[in-house]
């Protein structure tokens, strides 16, 4: 999956920008929440790619490099084994049955977003990904064993994940947190870069379908867990109204709260 991605990068500009994401679109290469001329945009290139279901891929989108396909396809195949596992304990946690979470998606999507984060000689200017919560149900990601270039936001200050090699990194996304009335946060986070070093990484995102409704469970909301915490959204309303901001923070999940 690196070698691959590695040679999709080393790509001249020009021959990217053949795979550029529309403006109406997320699936591509480029910045997404790029919402103003004068944004200061992240220091990465990245390319997003949707995955399961198939029928959702555009493939005008997915580079043409030997093998490309046939790894993307393999890797993502294997981490939705993981995603598949995953989900039914994260349900019981809920207080569901083991498919209740599947049963909540309708159908389970995927994506992955490559990422790689050049040289910076100014890593005090800039950030590979700006400070944000992911809107999925769980990100699961696959960093450089190298460098720590993950950061997640904890009481007043960023914490740097360091890196265990061949191991997956587990985010909880904005979904579960409305999905649990708040009792799981979604993880704010950022991706820093370095002078010396590049980096990749490869974020794997499991998210509900656009037509489900989220809303906080019947039994995260009692005497323990407190009242309710965020309103009845569509998952596509949401993701549309989070596209249309730049990244900060976890500004964007304010939009799903109710307000006291």
């Amino acid at each position: 999956m690196q070698a691959t991605a590695a040679e999709f990068f080393k790509l001249p500009i020009e021959e990217k920008k053949k795979y550029a994401m529309a403006s109406d679109d997320i699936q591509g290469y480029g910045q997404a929440y790029v919402v103003s001329e004068q944004q200061n945009l992240n220091w990465g290139d990245l390319i997003y790619l949707q995955i399961f279901p198939s029928r959702y891929r555009k493939m005008s989108y997915w580079p043409t490099i030997p093998e490309f396909k046939e790894t993307i396809e393999d890797y993502s195949s294997a981490v939705n084994k993981v995603a598949v596992q995953l989900l039914p304990n994260i349900s019981v946690i809920l207080g569901l049955d083991k498919d209740g979470l599947h049963g909540l998606h309708q159908e389970i999507m995927q994506g992955i977003r490559m990422n790689y984060y050049p040289k910076c000689c100014k890593t005090d200017l800039v950030l590979g990904v700006s400070p944000h919560s992911d809107q999925t149900t769980i990100t699961i990601l696959l960093q450089d064993d190298d460098e720590v270039g993950l950061q997640i936001h904890h009481q007043t200050g960023w914490v740097p994940v360091k890196p265990v090699p061949n191991t997956l990194v587990v985010n909880v996304g904005d979904v579960l947190e409305v999905w649990s009335n708040g009792r799981y946060r979604s993880i704010e986070h950022r991706a820093v870069t370095y002078e010396k070093k590049e980096r990749m990484s490869f974020a794997t995102f499991i998210v509900p379908d656009q037509e489900v409704e989220l809303e906080p469970l019947d039994q995260m909301m009692d005497r323990h867990y407190g009242p309710r915490m965020y309103k009845k959204i569509k998952y596509g309303d949401f993701v549309r109204h989070s596209l249309a901001r730049k990244l900060a923070g976890k500004t964007h999940t304010e939009f799903l709260k109710i307000e006291t």
